[in-house]
């Protein structure tokens, strides 16, 4: 104990009880009031609006916002509190922005899901996102209306660790690297052709982005491949000039990373370079090794690199396509060591990445991800409900649908937060939603009665209590198909207790959770054929989707809805729900 402790303390227990009950209150008001000045209120002004822009070197309508892409980087400490402003500048469309990752705690109004925790802002509309950034870590943020992030409305939102605090590793310098996937049709055209009959799939994309940047119809590395693709010439200043990551030797980086791809699993690779990964979507892990990352949508990752190798090269930074046959070229950016030319090519090819189907693969490194004890609350060692969500491909009237124990999400006309605050019963369906399925459906097969049934119900789940989801996927309509699905959870953060093969079995796989060391994340993979064991505690206030974070698949139907303590919650502001059934009951007081 340091000596300045010990003569405090002496002083202290030298006076009198009402001088000593003065002088501790006086210590935890300043203690509050340093922690208060510390934190700050950051504004920002967002104008959110169309422009043409060029992300892959084709010119494109692309949502931008205050004139570009991707939006502006958010950048805060952890305690501040984030103010943005935000006018729609879209002419015909509404918004929403979604916070990803962030846990709104006291404000789910604020959580920017259309229909679920606000009301959609229409165009020349106004609206205040106000909200407290309470953890430190790599996070972005996106539109959450239709399938506004795949039109491009998405950016990075990074909080750093509070004043006078540090991080349980060291770095010498940071890069921030926002991946996506672009498709030159638009979005409208995409979200028709998956709402018809016959169906049509959206395709795979051009391109794949990094920070909002990439490649159409030629290669950076065009001399290294068997393709007949050609090099790429491109000014520095271009719109989707690669983003060079500029380094000093023998020095320590983070990279933080992060997915809003809407479709695309992606692997990261940089020559001859290991990753250390330290942080997974806003929680530390135990740091471990690896050549190469797979990250899903929805997904976060740091990762350390040393910057020891020959100084007088370039290296390949790649991004290749993970659990979908490749028709997308890899993503390339370059590491620049100093003092090389940014734009000077690397004499040695990208990495090469594994197969598009090499699962096990994907599966070996999601379990090397556990949680750094130091810094991560145990889970409970008991459930008080649990879950089991199927995952399946159906059809409604023979329109293909993704669905969830036989239920298509539909989302109603008034926010579910305002409906269920003001107790309409009319606004969404009342029958509680499935909570199993049946123990003889074969999760290998296609399903032998496709038919499914839209729903808007919810989970209602008791506040501050344990809850389980078991994932459950199976095949899709046609045989031997069974993709990956990354499913993310709004307002919480989750224990992945584990994965597993085929059909969840709690008389064989109960054992196999992990309540030791399980990762705290708010995304989990769920793999072909196979199970994913999540755990939460309903410590939040408000209604919160849970959904794949794949775009298309969220469009047909692929998510549910859970709600707990909604009574709770105080002064929800009457412009985030005054829509639908809300509306007419704010006219009618």
């Amino acid at each position: 104990m340091r000596s300045s402790n010990i003569s405090m303390i002496s002083t202290i227990l030298s006076m009198s009880p009402l001088n000593v009950l003065v002088r501790c209150l006086f210590l935890i008001f300043c203690c509050l009031t340093t922690s208060a000045l510390a934190a700050k209120t950051r504004h920002f002004r967002w104008d959110v609006g169309n422009i043409l822009w060029s992300p892959d070197c084709v010119e494109n309508l692309v949502m931008g916002i205050n004139g570009q892409f991707p939006g502006p980087t958010i950048r805060a400490r952890s305690g501040d509190t984030i103010v943005v402003h935000l006018h729609n500048k879209l002419h015909t469309e509404g918004l929403v922005i979604h916070w990803h990752g962030i846990r709104q705690l006291g404000t789910p109004w604020a959580d920017g899901t259309a229909s679920i925790s606000q009301c959609v802002i229409k165009p020349n509309e106004n609206f205040v996102y106000r909200f407290k950034v309470d953890k430190a870590g790599t996070y972005f943020y996106h539109g959450h209306y239709g399938m506004q992030r795949s039109a491009g409305l998405y950016g990075s939102l990074i909080v750093d660790v509070a004043e006078g605090e540090k991080e349980p590793f060291h770095y010498d310098g940071e890069f921030n690297l926002l991946l996506s996937d672009w498709w030159h049709q638009s979005v409208h055209e995409q979200e028709v052709g998956l709402s018809s009959n016959p169906f049509r799939w959206i395709g795979e994309p051009q391109s794949v982005l990094i920070n909002g940047r990439g490649q159409y119809n030629c290669s950076l590395a065009a001399h290294f491949s068997n393709s007949t693709s050609k090099l790429c010439k491109i000014k520095g200043d271009a719109q989707c000039s690669p983003h060079v990551l500029r380094v000093l030797p023998n020095k320590t980086y983070r990279l933080r990373i992060a997915s809003t791809t809407s479709l695309n699993s992606l692997n990261l690779a940089i020559v001859n370079h290991k990753m250390v990964l330290v942080e997974a979507d806003g929680n530390y892990i135990d740091p471990v090794a690896v050549e190469n990352v797979d990250i899903y949508s929805g997904e976060s990752y740091s990762v350390l690199i040393t910057t020891d190798q020959n100084p007088s090269m370039n290296y390949w930074v790649s991004l290749s396509v993970r659990g979908r046959k490749p028709n997308t070229p890899p993503g390339l950016t370059i590491l620049n060591y100093h003092s090389n030319a940014p734009f000077k090519l690397p004499i040695s090819p990208p990495s090469k990445s594994p197969l598009w189907n090499n699962y096990t693969h994907s599966k070996i490194f999601t379990n090397k991800i556990l949680a750094l004890e130091s810094k991560t609350s145990k889970p409970p060692t008991r459930f008080n409900r649990r879950i089991y969500l199927l995952n399946t491909q159906t059809k409604i009237n023979g329109f293909i649908k993704w669905s969830i124990n036989n239920i298509s999400l539909v989302l109603p006309s008034t926010p579910y937060l305002g409906s269920m605050k003001h107790n309409l019963k009319g606004a969404f369906d009342q029958i509680s939603p499935p909570e199993t399925f049946s123990n003889n459906y074969d999760i290998l097969k296609p399903p032998v009665n496709p038919n499914s049934t839209y729903g808007s119900s919810v989970y209602v789940l008791e506040y501050n209590t344990t809850i389980d989801i078991i994932l459950q996927n199976a095949n899709a309509l046609a045989s031997n198909v069974s993709e990956i699905h990354p499913w993310h959870l709004h307002g919480h953060d989750f224990w992945v207790l584990g994965y597993g093969e085929g059909k969840f079995s709690e008389k064989n796989d109960e054992k196999k959770l992990n309540l030791k060391n399980p990762p705290y994340r708010n995304t989990a993979v769920i793999f072909p054929y196979g199970w994913t064991a999540l755990r939460f505690v309903t410590d939040n206030p408000g209604v919160w989707p849970f959904h794949c974070h794949i775009e298309p698949h969220l469009h047909m139907g692929m998510g549910v809805i859970f709600a707990e303590g909604v009574n709770r919650i105080k002064n929800i502001p009457d412009v985030a729900v005054n829509c639908g059934l809300t509306a007419n009951l704010t006219k009618n007081t």
